[in-house]
């Protein structure tokens, strides 16, 4: 395992890290936490991901257990939450500084810890003032509760009023945004981010680097009745790959598999290795069910040699979809 800064911070990442989305509370319980965070900790993984929204705090709570039963010492590793869905009633939602406030101290209580290391805006919220949530995360870092502040899912403009907001008030400016990026989502992290990581020095966690597993290849042929495109309320997933552009996108998927295959790895390791190399992640977020497919993961990085300028250019052959650089003015 290797570790890179946190966008221009002083903060050193695991190049992976372990998510809990769809996993936590709905596919993992609390003995299998427990293996897969030990598992990843002793490979080398720092960083663990979690937000409110995860199963309703549940995701936080498991993880939050395995914590404490783990005992690692507290300096030598990484937590998150994330703040937007924390519940259905006014307050309990968006990026007030009611609920921001709230949406940390109930993540410490879930996760047993004293502080955050990174806290996300999981979405924007049009109907709160920036300057209100940028002060309101700015003085959790103040009190000590949350180390770095960042975003999730932002576009490029509203990442730069949040940071010029910072900047003018000098306060604590976000330091990092958590898109999601993979073959087929590219833009905000090619595109559309681009000018901000010299600006703002912004780092990326970035998630779902497989698709939501389809980049495993193994829908190609359907949709296996146990994948987590069958999973209650992930319909919208299914949606996606069932439809005239996810056909085409599985298409392109098998291609991909025959490159990879030619280069000697499996196409989600050329996936994930694909993500990593962009200098601009500062960590690629995995998401496993199984200790076995964690262990599986983990395996692509003895191959980075592989991904030479020479397969990087045939997968954007393949793909078709590289964004263009932003104009400059």
């Amino acid at each position: 395992m290797e570790y890179r800064r946190l966008g221009k911070s002083g903060l050193q990442v695991s190049e992976f890290s372990l998510g809990s989305w769809v996993t936590f509370g709905r596919q993992v319980d609390q003995s299998d936490a427990l293996q897969l965070m030990s598992y990843a900790y002793d490979e080398g993984i720092n960083f663990f991901d979690n937000a409110e929204g995860y199963e309703a705090g549940e995701s936080e709570a498991l993880m939050g257990a395995a914590l404490t039963k783990l005992g690692w010492s507290r300096d030598s590793y990484i937590v998150s939450s994330k703040v937007f869905w924390g519940g259905k009633k006014p307050t309990q939602r968006g990026l007030s500084r009611k609920h921001v406030f709230d949406g940390c101290d109930n993540a410490l209580k879930r996760l047993q810890v004293d502080y955050l290391d990174l806290y996300f805006c999981h979405r924007p919220d049009i109907d709160t003032p920036i300057e209100e949530t940028v002060r309101a995360m700015h003085d959790l870092v103040s009190l000590g509760k949350v180390r770095y502040w960042g975003t999730s899912e932002w576009s490029a403009q509203q990442l730069t009023e949040a940071w010029a907001v910072a900047k003018d008030l000098r306060i604590t400016p976000p330091t990092m945004e958590q898109p999601q990026y993979n073959f087929f989502e590219r833009f905000k992290v090619e595109g559309d981010y681009l000018p901000l990581y010299d600006l703002m020095g912004l780092g990326t966690t970035i998630w779902s680097p497989l698709a939501s597993g389809v980049l495993t290849g193994k829908y190609n042929k359907g949709i296996p009745d146990d994948s987590r495109l069958n999973l209650p309320g992930y319909e919208w997933l299914k949606a996606r790959w069932e439809s005239e552009d996810g056909h085409v996108m599985l298409a392109k998927i098998e291609k991909l598999a025959g490159l990879a295959a030619e280069i000697g790895m499996p196409i989600h390791h050329m996936a994930l290795l694909w993500c990593l190399a962009n200098k601009h992640v500062s960590t690629v977020i995995l998401g496993a069910s199984k200790l076995s497919q964690l262990q599986d993961n983990l395996a692509a990085l003895k191959d980075k040699q592989k991904l030479t300028p020479e397969v990087m250019a045939k997968i954007d052959t393949i793909l078709e979809n590289k964004p263009e650089a932003p104009r400059r003015f």
